[in-house]
């Protein structure tokens, strides 16, 4: 278990799941259980109709409406109790029974929506021919149309009903790769001097005023990494390999393919991507950091200087409600919609704020279903990024709000735009800050937009390009730790470049980023929001009235449209390598303002 946490120097909010469930033995968890599994049962029933009436439109037009009603219905059964025991295991990482809980909801959901794994497969024996004529007998039914081609998206990758049975059926089991991982990560005592610090502790010390913390705080996490790298090692070489039989019989062309699918994003637009930051490092990160070890008086940053402040002055703290009123009088200034959807999330117990023993590390916001709100999860510490990451996640929630009118299926966002609304929120903050600013605030924060960009576009792409690297060489066999950490730290030393020394221990660090592990590669969506977002800017900036309606527009859609359609009324096109060849520029341009001030 963790050490204790010391309290915050005022009371931070936690959630309140009551308005889900009131706890694990909460009969309404049992009743909603089986009403989707009832649900479940009735889509069951129509296994065979929609391929038996491929030859009589309207009727397979009703079918396909009913079809995808039931399956809606019964997801939202299933998701909202899988939402509550995730909600609710993420502050108790600490405690077996909600981890067996959590599985045992996870084991449960999974052997339900197995009776109904026809269902997809089904619709996807049709013909695109047959299915468009369906829909126009039937016109109800085009309201699917977003899903159904999200849904088709997945076709040439399918198995037959049997294998993919068995791939559900044992889902359970491999995701307990995953909760080995979190426990682990969980579970970890970071030492430094008398001080006893959770993972997301030590990792906000990476950014304290003072050095000597910061270098104690990185190497007490590399020790504590170090004690536990064979398990999260394994964790992540099984789930890679798990991946690797699964992507075969599928017959994905590389590992990353069915996270574009998933996306519908094109691997060409992700390539052109990658291409564009790469080809950026010497003009941002590599000059960026020479520039902070100037300001700050060395001649290399070591790597737990990477985030610090620029002088060893205390930093400013902000207060939870000092950062509520910058958020929402940021959102304010986009739209008032905007402000009051983010707004309840602090009237209501929706937000989960305060660290603590047990909690894990990050940042969230869960969406649930449509027909319940989202969830807040944080870790505030009281510094300009916890700030930052409010809005963020914040943006995330107003998104989610905002496209819930759709239903759970249509509100579903792929990663090229989930991350939209949460990186502009942050977007806003920031300018309002910068605005405030003068003299050294003023060099201090920009420099603090730059480091946010840098790890968000620069950083996430190498940690795209680690996982592409590691996964071809796990294709060959099991990796050791020494294996994954030189992958590790050959592509971080080419992104951060010459200026940052990565000091004994840093490589360990692989082994604490999540997303690796959870979502494997769903890292490039950060910079692909990031880059996107920066054009998203520009365009508010050129025509500032113009631009809210359209944006709403586009957060309202939810997964409705795809990202090429979503971005066609700004005049942007992300499938041009120009596009993000621009977006650098930009970041680019924040270096040469920065360098002006040094």
């Amino acid at each position: 278990m963790n050490a204790p946490v010391k309290p915050p120097a005022e009371a931070l909010p936690q959630w309140g799941l009551e308005d889900l469930y009131a706890g694990r033995e909460d009969p309404r968890i049992e009743v909603d259980i089986e009403a989707g599994a009832e649900i479940n049962g009735e889509l069951a029933a129509l296994k065979g109709a929609f391929v038996g009436a491929r030859k009589e439109p309207a009727k397979l037009g009703e079918l396909i409406d009913r079809g995808i009603s039931l399956y809606q219905g019964a997801t939202d059964k299933l998701w909202g109790v899988g939402a509550y025991a995730g909600l609710a295991s993420s502050v108790a990482r600490d405690d077996p029974a909600w981890a067996r809980f959590e599985g045992d909801i996870r084991t449960r959901s999974s052997q339900i929506a197995a009776d109904s794994l026809f269902f997809t497969l089904e619709l996807n024996e049709l013909e695109d021919a047959e299915i468009a004529a369906a829909l126009k007998a039937y016109p109800a039914a085009a309201r699917w149309r977003p899903w159904l081609r999200r849904v088709r998206l997945s076709r040439p990758h399918e198995l037959s009903q049997e294998l993919e049975r068995m791939l559900l059926d044992r889902g359970p089991a491999v995701a307990n790769w995953v909760r080995l991982y979190d426990d682990t990560l969980a579970s970890l005592v970071i030492r430094t001097g008398r001080e006893s610090l959770t993972l997301a502790e030590a990792l906000n010390r990476l950014s304290n005023s003072d050095p000597a913390k910061r270098k104690s705080a990185a190497r007490g996490l590399a020790r504590a990494l170090e004690a536990k790298s064979g398990a999260l090692a394994l964790a992540f070489n099984t789930l890679a390999f798990e991946k690797q039989v699964e992507d075969r019989w599928r017959r994905y062309p590389t590992p990353a393919a069915a996270r574009h699918v998933a996306n519908e994003v094109d691997a060409e637009a992700v390539e052109a991507l990658e291409a564009a930051v790469v080809a950026s490092y010497p003009r941002l990160s590599h000059r960026y950091y020479a520039l902070k070890a100037k300001v700050m008086g060395k001649k290399r940053l070591d790597h737990w200087d990477r985030n610090a402040p620029l002088s060893a002055a205390p930093t400013r703290r902000y207060g939870w409600e000092q950062a509520r009123t910058m958020v929402l009088e940021s959102f304010e200034a986009l739209a008032p919609r905007f402000a009051a959807a983010a707004g309840r999330f602090f009237d209501e117990p929706w937000i989960d704020a305060q660290p603590r023993a047990g909690k894990q590390s990050g940042a969230y916001s869960h969406p649930v279903t449509s027909e319940r709100h989202p969830y807040v999860f944080l870790n505030f510490m009281g510094e300009r990024r916890d700030v930052l990451t409010l809005a963020h996640e914040l943006g995330h929630a107003v998104h989610q709000t905002l496209a819930a009118p759709q239903g759970t299926l249509l509100a579903d966002t792929p990663l090229t735009l989930a991350e939209t609304a949460s990186i502009f929120g942050e977007g806003l903050v920031f300018e309002r800050l910068l605005a405030e600013a003068k003299g050294l605030e003023r060099r201090d924060l920009l420099a603090g937009k730059i480091e946010d960009a840098l790890n968000t576009v620069v950083r996430q792409i190498a940690f795209h390009r680690f996982e592409s690297r590691f996964h071809e060489a796990r294709a060959k066999g099991e990796l050791s730790t020494d294996e994954i950490s030189d992958i590790w730290m050959t592509v971080m030393g080419e992104s951060l470049g010459p200026a940052v020394r990565l000091n004994a221990g840093y490589e360990t660090y692989w082994s604490y980023v999540s997303h690796f592990v959870h979502s494997p590669f769903y890292v490039y969506a950060y910079a692909f929001g990031n880059l996107l977002v920066e054009a998203l800017m520009e365009a508010r900036r050129r025509n500032p009235e113009g631009f809210t309606p359209l944006y709403e527009d586009l957060l309202a859609a939810g997964g409705a449209r795809t990202y090429v359609e979503a971005l066609a009324p700004f005049g942007l096109d992300p499938r041009d390598p120009a596009f993000w060849s621009g977006g650098c520029a930009r970041l680019e341009r924040l270096v040469d303002e920065f360098e002006a001030l040094v």
